[in-house]
């Protein structure tokens, strides 16, 4: 059994989903792993991870817009703004989502269906450096 990991570093612009499908899937070939299991974990409170439709960007778009909608930026709403009136409500969106993904690895590719992506979900207004630590395990 091997296993390896690294660190991928995400620049986002601001709210929205941010496809990172390619630089993982190219990581996860450069190990060499067969078959296995890949983690991603977002080292973050304010971003969380989703596997996703990567074929209409209005998916993105519609996603983004309900978690809005859901989780509105209402300084009446929440006690929690040090960083901001989208502080809480970031929080809020990464608890609904997830932080955390696993993906197994069939045939030294990742078992992603047909039309899935593996996105960063920004959740917050302004621009961010995010950590998404990859580890794969497997032969």
């Amino acid at each position: 059994m091997r296993q390896q990991s690294t660190t991928l570093l995400i620049e986002t612009s601001g709210p929205g989903l941010f496809e990172i499908t390619s630089r993982v899937i190219d990581w996860v070939k450069g190990c060499g792993i067969q078959e296995g299991l890949l983690t991603l974990f977002c080292q973050h409170t304010s971003a969380s991870l989703l596997i996703q439709e990567n074929a209409a960007p209005e998916v993105c778009a519609d996603l983004q817009a309900w978690f809005e909608r859901a989780v509105p930026e209402d300084a009446d709403l929440y006690l929690h703004d040090d960083e901001g009136l989208d502080d809480m409500p970031a929080h809020i969106r990464s608890a609904l989502t997830s932080v955390q993904l696993s993906i197994p690895v069939l045939g030294g590719r990742l078992a992603l269906g047909t039309w899935q992506g593996v996105y960063l979900f920004e959740h917050r207004r302004r621009a961010h450096r995010r950590s998404i630590v990859l580890h794969v395990i497997g032969e």
